[in-house]
């Protein structure tokens, strides 16, 4: 029987297992380069920087007297010149003295500025890309809003500049079966009372309310837990500084769902109508008095 081989897709605390997909798939290796951890990409680097210098050392070495002032065998001088032709540096003192030598170092120069553009142009793609900032409560609530139960979460904008054209839609996945018996998950809207923000500076708290049409009508804990539910709520906008559109995700499993809670208040005004937002608030809950064991 042959064995699957699984590749793990992670947002959050959210995980699918694909099989048949390359966790790293050497064919897009632009893909690959750009969405490596800067650990990993930063090592592979200097990896590939180490291995060409490696090789080209080698090489030098195949034939006495082929580099000027290199001794024959001194493997760790010819990888410092080799670092030197591969940079297009060049001190003067060590230089080709044979046709085989200005072969390999012809050939050292072009790797080398390849190497160091697509280098560059990698390094330019991963800085260019705009982060969010924006910021999820760790918690979503269910809660009354003018005397209907409503799903509540809430985000904030992490940056210290303006927001706008705010967009946000919320899901949920949910398990079902069909006639046949046959299990499978399907995402589901849930309508949001204003789901678009003209701006969008401080904390934004995104309502959905549960009435007979909506998919968490007559859901409980018990219910969600056993639909395997899991929400997701995605914010696109465009930051004004950076003049590009900027999105992030955020997932809630079933038991970071809240029945009976509230958020509370993360934004003070002062005297003059001044509006004050403590992000360190963003995800503080608060139940009613005699409930505070669900915390």
């Amino acid at each position: 029987m042959r064995k699957l081989r699984y590749a793990c897709l992670r947002q959050g605390a959210f995980e699918v297992r694909k099989a048949g997909a390359l966790r790293f798939d050497l064919r897009d290796p632009y893909h690959l380069a750009v969405a490596l951890p800067w650990p990993a990409f930063v090592a592979c680097g200097i990896a590939g920087m180490v291995l060409i210098n490696l090789i080209f050392a080698g090489l030098y070495c195949l034939q006495p007297g082929a580099i000027q002032n290199l001794p024959p065998g001194d493997f760790y001088r010819a990888f410092f010149y080799s670092l030197e032709t591969l940079s297009t540096v060049g001190y003067g003192e060590m230089s080709p003295l044979s046709r085989y030598g200005y072969a390999v170092a012809g050939i050292e120069m072009a790797v080398g500025m390849a190497f160091v553009a697509l280098l560059t142009g990698i390094l330019f793609v991963r800085f260019s890309r705009p982060q969010a900032g924006i910021l999820f409560a760790d918690k979503a609530v269910v809660t009354t809003y003018k005397g209907k139960p409503a799903l509540m979460v809430r985000v904030a904008n992490g940056r210290v500049n303006m927001l706008i054209g705010a967009t946000a839609q919320l899901s949920v996945l949910l398990k079902e079966t069909d006639d046949q018996g046959r299990l499978y998950r399907r995402f589901q809207d849930l309508p949001l009372l204003s789901p678009h923000l003209p701006a969008f500076p401080m904390t934004w708290t995104l309502m959905h309310p549960i009435d007979e049409t909506s998919p968490l009508h007559g859901c409980g804990p018990a219910e969600l837990k056993a639909a395997w539910a899991r929400l997701f709520l995605s914010v696109t906008a465009t930051d004004v500084k950076l003049g590009r559109q900027v999105q992030d995700v955020g997932d809630y499993t079933d038991r970071q769902i809240l029945f009976g809670a509230h958020y509370a208040d993360a934004v003070t005004y002062d005297e003059d109508g001044t509006p004050t937002a403590d992000l360190s608030q963003l995800s503080h809950v608060e139940f009613p008095l005699g409930d505070q064991t669900k915390r």
